[in-house]
């Protein structure tokens, strides 16, 4: 054993064991709790008055009015759409039915409800009365549909961003509110002096953001879940408590404050509530802008987020989490803490930093909006468990069979719906140039919401514009359409579902559209011991996530209800092991015993949701189960060690002396690799001394070293400043310019008090008035010896640009050669058209990549240093053409001023000809 700290595996618990801790579990959590000591009243905090932000724009009588009948729309051909092989595509509905569908939701009688956007961004005023809820219907089942009407128009929606049905329970997401509006009467038309109208929550910031408040869906949990992108928002929920989500987007005054709750959440998130708007929670943080997510019947979630620059994806939310989008106090985006040899999709989600979860599928450049999860429906049983994800950018919906792969998912992409088979694609921010339009018609599909129906096929609406990003949108005639993508020669069924009777009300529960099981699930908890055998027998339905669904139920109905879904805690599969769990710690109540026994559980799966549970769980409770969840940490699986460490939040240093008693002493060198991620995920203060050992020894790896380096930068203390001094003295060391770069990079924010440039003169490691600086300057470009149009004219050698292309290798890396310096070509070109590879050649000035500004810097002894400056203190770290990188001391620098120009040299300053330009295109496109 000697030399690992982190224990074998100890066996699972036996399931008599387990079956007597439930019976004990399941009297205790409904039982009536013995009164607790009285806390000290905590000193109440004043809560800051939300005041609207001004909305980005406003009516302008010059926008002129939308005339609905005098529109001519426009919508694609089903021909041009590629679905999988069995299905097909039709159009339900198109405008004038309905008009810029923003997204979507379907209820129990099949109906489409749709939130408009023809107010949208610059067009702010262009439907005088507002934006509009729609109606839509197909009344006589022919596949299409008939009927379309106005539930709700009024001036106060701007592009709403999420509409959800409950029943007679319209929730809209319109920034900076969450409105319910009840159709008291029941006929689909909001009537002021009849139905109801209340805002249920308020304080999302930025209305006609695209970054701003987005969707509500239901869970089946019974509570509402909705997001929220980097706008920040300041909202009280019913139950009084104020959460505090800012982020450095738009400087909100609350940024980096904490939430009621405790914790600090930066960017944008998910949260989920009580339908009656009480008992909010942050679940996930730090994206940029997820436009929606899904939390299927086993009580998985996936979401999707937008690219700054290309580094969209979609991912597994472990509870708790942060995707390092900002730092953690939200007041730096990700490039401020882009590390030398990060790519963009490591260094835009921090996946190289200790609490920011795996980001899933990084897929590139896009625009994700609507998501769903198919469970049961008219697809059949070869697409159960189908995550789909519509990509405007893209022209395409997504779709995923996640695979579970230890406490995370495996994410493999395909493309269910497109009309873009080419990987070449336009209007969208991604591809460059900021006049880019889509000009071809299997560009301009624009999918923005997807669905499954009550009728089980899936529905799809499209957006349809030339642009998608950007807040733009260029379609005066503001089409839209809904297409259903069903079995061939489906005929549609919908459901008759009576939410009077317990049949009804089953059968919305089993029903494939997921806030259809919402009304469902409400009825028949309402019921209470009525509805029981009908919701035990769904426990044997032979669709998994049916099943799933009864337990979520019977967790919520009482004790006796509870008891029944034993068996699927002692289960040998892990699944219905995990939906128990998450269910039965959904209902609430003392369930300690169950924690301590789920510890040992042989699924990662399960022990993740274990540890995630302990997150505000005191050390004197939680502490022996979070040693225990750690001895099983093999060391590799990502999501189980986030998992763990959200656990331990807030106790941080209790847990690791913990974790490093139980090694029995073991040397700092001869940790475990487990071990050793283990400390770099909770970087104690106790910690440093062992972690500067590992640093500075020779006996490990250079990755070994580079962890315990990065373990040290991750250390709010100076004691681990002055580890890293230490680190950064042996100048022959693999890891010395890492030490280097993290000293300067956190003498700008976390460690700016401890005077690290002082010390690193005092140390003698770098003296900013001895440093030798050197003059790099990139030659003006001149104009241009290629015009666009003579290489486009020309046909493309892609053999011969292979060999060319090595003349870009001195900025930029293809192929595992080159410098990184200016953006990484590998694969760029199979997203790019033509026309825009070329132009990024012939002049790279015209449409500067994301990131990549230039700077020009002027010492006052007349050096001048063109390049992008990696980081800023006392010390800039300014990298430049070749990837030669300076340490500029700032005291010495007269001037500073940000390039007009691209730091990349241009197709003639490279020697290249038009057809040497086009035969690197050539090559680009079909490089891998």
């Amino acid at each position: 054993m000697r030399g690992k700290l982190l224990v074998e595996t100890a066996p699972m618990l036996r399931p008599t064991t387990a079956l007597a801790l439930l019976a004990v579990v399941t009297v205790t959590a409904f039982a009536a709790k013995p009164e607790k000591p009285a806390r000290p009243e905590k000193p109440v905090r004043p809560v800051k008055e939300f005041v609207p932000a001004k909305p980005a724009f406003t009516a302008d009588p010059a926008v002129p009015a939308f005339d609905e009948k005098a529109a001519v729309p426009v919508h694609l051909d089903t021909s041009m759409f590629k679905v999988p092989e069995g299905l097909e595509i039709s159009v339900w509905a198109t405008s004038p039915m309905l008009f810029n569908p923003a997204n979507m939701d379907v209820d129990h009688a099949g109906r489409i409800w749709v939130a408009e956007g023809i107010n949208y961004r610059r067009n702010s005023g262009r439907s005088r009365e507002g934006d509009a809820i729609r109606v839509l219907q197909d009344t006589d089942g022919d596949g299409k549909a008939d009927e379309s009407h106005v539930f709700v128009r009024e001036k106060e929606l701007e592009c709403p961003l999420g509409v959800a049905v409950f029943d007679n329970v319209i929730v809209v997401s319109n920034t900076p509110n969450i409105i319910v509006y009840t159709d008291v009467d029941r006929d689909l038309k909001f009537d002021p002096s009849v139905d109801k109208r209340e805002v249920l929550l308020s304080g999302f910031e930025q209305p006609q953001h695209d970054h701003s408040l987005h969707s509500v869906y239901a869970g089946p949990d019974g509570r509402w879940y909705f997001s929220n992108g980097n706008c920040g928002a300041q909202f009280t929920d019913k139950s009084g408590n104020t959460f505090r989500i800012g982020s450095g987007y738009l400087n909100n005054t609350y940024v980096g404050e904490k939430s009621d709750d405790g914790h600090v959440y930066v960017g944008g998130f998910t949260a989920s509530m009580e339908p009656n708007g009480h008992n909010a929670r942050v679940l996930g943080f730090n994206y940029r802008n997820s436009y929606e997510g899904v939390k299927n019947s086993f009580g998985n979630m996936f979401l999707n987020d937008n690219d700054d620059p290309p580094a969209c994806r979609v991912s597994h939310l472990i509870e708790g989490g942060s995707f390092g989008f900002f730092s953690r106090d939200g007041k730096r985006q990700w490039r401020a803490d882009k590390r030398p040899g990060q790519t963009t999709a490591i260094a835009e989600w921090r996946q190289e930093d200790p609490g920011s979860i795996p980001a899933g599928d990084v897929y590139g450049g896009g625009a994700p909006t609507g998501m769903c999860y198919y469970e049961n429906g008219a697809l059949g049983d070869k697409w159960k468990g189908l995550l789909l994800s519509c990509e405007t950018g893209r022209n395409v919906v997504f779709g995923y069979l996640p695979k579970l792969d230890g406490a995370g998912f495996k994410l493999e992409r395909f493309d269910f719906c497109t009309t873009n088979t080419t990987g070449v694609f336009k209007g969208s921010d991604f591809v460059g140039g900021k006049d880019n339009m889509s000009d071809e018609s299997h560009t301009l599909f624009r999918p923005s919401d997807v669905c499954v129906g009550a009728d089980g096929a899936i529905y799809v609406s499209d957006w349809f514009d030339k642009r998608t990003g950007g807040h733009m949108d260029t379609d005066e005639t503001c089409s839209g359409t809904i297409y259903r993508i069903a079995p061939k020669g489906f005929k549609a069924q919908q459901p008759k579902i009576s939410y009077d009777t317990t049949e009804g009300q089953i059968a919305a529960l089993k029903s494939p559209a997921t806030n259809v099981r919402h009304s469902g699930f409400v009825k028949l908890k309402e019921q209470g011991e009525k509805s029981l055998p009908a919701v035990t027998a769904l426990l044997n339905d032979e669709n998994p996530y049916i099943a799933a669904r009864a337990v979520w139920l019977l967790a919520q109905m009482g004790e006796k209800a509870s008891l029944r879904i034993r068996p699927w805690l002692e289960s040998d599969d892990a699944d219905k092991r995990l939906v128990a769990f998450r269910a039965l710690r959904a209902a609430g109540g003392d369930l300690l015993d169950l924690y301590n026994s789920m510890a040992a559980d042989g699924s990662a799966a399960v022990r993740s949701e274990v540890a995630v549970a302990m997150r505000d769980v005191p050390f004197a409770q939680s502490g022996k189960i979070l040693v225990e969840l750690a001895k099983r940490y093999n060391g590799k699986d990502r999501s189980y060690l986030e998992a763990w460490g959200i656990g331990c939040t807030g106790k941080e240093a209790e847990v690791w002396a913990a974790l490093k008693k139980a090694g029995n002493g073991t040397a700092a060198e001869d940790w475990s690799d487990a071990f050793a991620q283990a400390t770099w995920r909770l970087h104690p203060v106790a910690a440093v001394e062992d972690v500067k050992a590992r640093a500075l020894s020779a006996k490990l790896s250079a990755p070994q070293r580079k962890l315990a380096l990065d373990t040290l930068a991750f250390t709010q203390d100076p004691s681990a400043a002055n580890a890293m001094l230490a680190v950064a003295k042996d100048k022959e060391s693999p890891i010395h310019g890492d030490a280097m770069w993290w000293l300067i990079n956190r003498s700008t924010n976390d460690w700016n008090e401890y005077n690290i440039a002082g010390e690193l003169k005092a140390q003698g490691i770098f003296d900013p008035d001895a440093i030798k600086l050197v003059t790099i300057e990139i030659p003006p470009a001149g104009e241009s010896l290629v015009k666009l149009e003579d290489v486009l004219k020309l046909k493309g050698d892609a053999k011969n640009g292979s060999s060319l292309v090595v003349r870009c290798v001195m900025c930029h890396q293809i192929n595992g050669q080159g410098v990184e310096f200016g953006p990484s070509l590998q694969g760029w070109g199979l997203s790019q058209p033509t026309d825009i590879i070329a132009q990024a050649i012939i002049d790279p000035s015209k449409d500067i990549a994301h990131g990549f500004d230039g700077v020009e810097i002027l010492t006052k002894d007349g050096l001048k240093i063109h390049g992008m400056v990696l980081a800023e203190g006392d010390v800039f770290i300014v990298r430049s053409m070749g990837g030669q990188t300076q340490f500029v001391p700032r005291k010495r620098i007269a001037n500073r001023t940000k390039m007009t120009r691209s730091l990349m040299l241009s197709g003639s300053q490279l020697g290249l000809t038009a057809q040497d330009i086009a035969d690197i295109v050539a090559y680009m496109r079909q490089a891998e």
